[in-house]
């Protein structure tokens, strides 16, 4: 009977054994691979290289961290619109990829250097005046609108099949099929799925889409799952490094973006520091896991994060929501976990077949888990608010509520990118709820005791 209330989880000093961590590992890759291939495919960066980066800035931040925050390093979507305006401009129109590349890497570099500061700023000037400035209106709202931002992405990937597919009939509805098996799969084993298989859950339910696009490929004669997705020479090949240029244009458009992903990762900080110490409390442990006042510290590392990344050839990153939910989910935050996810992430890039086989994981397979995932980084968006007992009734709050959802939601689906044109430029949807809310929350704050 005692084992009927044991709770399984791994708090960031704990580590799982050996078989366990490769699994957990493995699941880390799987949620974060999604999106920060996406972004290097949008960019036109070149994927092994942001895959190398990823994994090399993870581990940057953890050792400069202290080994104290759980966060993966992954490439963010806040600076799409701004690096893809670097590799399409018509100055750098008779550039190579790698000269365009170069470019915009100087301003993801100098990018890194703003969260540095603003990281240092925080670390002075304490928490209380940070509430004040960031408050659980405004992350709980931005962490909202970064779910909800990408539900867009999650239902086109579900309904993705193989080009070559174009002229073969239901291709579209088998796509459906795959991506429902997967989500309501990933959901049944996250709900029923006890003691430690209850951690595994996502990697559970890719493997049911993946095996469910298999047979359903071959019932159908659709290639959902293809294996020669890279043709290169040889089994090795190191990433393509690149290196900074100094251009004042790439420090103009990508620079700013980096203030715009201070709320993002202030609600990630909060968000781990609320599921770390509930599972602390369900666990019996007595210590505190204060990570909720290492936001400054967090931010340094993102800096320097991003500074690894921009050095070798990768996008601008941030840490990851998607690993987030998928700690939530699985009760595994291990520092230990993370490392061996970002040795792994390193190696997979120089390897080709392993790419291949990352590759080889439907569209539609990914679209089911992105339902489950990108939902839960919304729904983390309430549990700050519901944590900090934020006061709905409140004028003030509803306002700067209102406005963070409205601007980042409507501007993320209204307009093209993502992209609001507005005076004569254009501005990032989600950057720009972000600093609107934090401004009208500070107007709104004048005179208050």
């Amino acid at each position: 009977m005692s084992t009927k209330n044991e709770v399984f989880g791994y708090l960031p000093d704990e580590r799982p054994p050996l078989l366990g961590l490769i699994f957990f590992a493995l699941q880390q890759i799987v949620v974060m691979f999604p999106a920060t291939v996406l972004v290097a495919l949008i960019t036109g960066f070149h994927v092994s290289t942001t895959i190398f980066a990823s994994g090399l800035a993870t581990l940057g931040f953890i050792f400069i961290t202290g080994r104290q925050i759980p966060l993966y390093y992954g490439s963010s979507f806040s600076y799409i619109a701004a690096i893809a305006s670097i590799m399409g401009a018509e100055a750098f129109a008779a550039y190579s990829l790698n000269d365009k590349i170069s470019v915009a890497q100087f301003g993801i570099v100098m990018s890194g250097f703003v969260s540095i500061f603003a990281g240092y700023i925080i670390n002075r000037s304490g928490k209380d005046k940070i509430d004040k400035v960031l408050p659980a209106t405004v992350t709980g709202s931005i962490a909202i609108i970064i779910g909800l931002s990408l539900a867009a992405n999650a239902m086109t990937n579900a309904a993705s099949f193989p080009e070559a597919a174009q002229n073969l009939p239901f291709a579209g509805s088998w796509a459906w099929v795959i991506a429902i098996i997967t989500l309501l799969s990933t959901i049944m084993y996250s709900v029923y799925l006890r003691g430690k298989l209850s951690q595994l859950p996502i990697l559970f339910g890719l493997m049911t889409g993946y095996v469910a696009a298999i047979v359903i490929g071959g019932i159908t004669g659709i290639p959902f799952v293809s294996f020669d997705t890279i043709q290169t020479a040889g089994v090795f090949n190191l990433p393509i490094f690149t290196f900074p240029k100094p251009t004042l244009t790439a420090v103009v458009a990508i620079m700013p973006i980096a203030i715009a992903t201070i709320p993002e990762s202030t609600a990630h900080v909060y968000q781990l520091d609320i599921y770390v110490n509930d599972l602390a409390r369900k666990k019996g442990v007595n210590k505190k896991y204060d990570i909720e006042n290492k936001l400054g510290l967090n931010l340094i590392g993102d800096g320097i994060g991003d500074i690894i990344s921009g050095a070798i050839g990768g996008p601008a990153g941030t840490n990851y929501g998607e690993n987030i939910s998928a700690m939530a989910i699985s009760k595994n935050f291990s520092i230990h976990v993370l490392i061996l996810a970002a040795i792994l992430t390193m190696v997979i890039s120089c390897f080709t077949p392993l790419i291949n086989i990352i590759y080889s994981i439907p569209t539609s397979v990914i679209g089911g888990l992105s339902i489950y995932l990108f939902g839960v980084i919304g729904a983390q968006g309430i549990t700050i608010m519901l944590d900090r007992n934020v006061d709905m009734f409140s004028a003030k709050n509803l306002a700067v509520i209102a406005v963070i959802l409205i601007v980042g939601l409507g501007g993320s689906f209204g307009f093209e990118g993502g992209m609001i044109p507005m005076f004569g430029i254009e501005i990032p949807a989600i950057a720009t709820a972000a600093v609107v809310g934090i401004l009208l929350n500070l107007m709104l704050s004048i005179g208050e005791k």
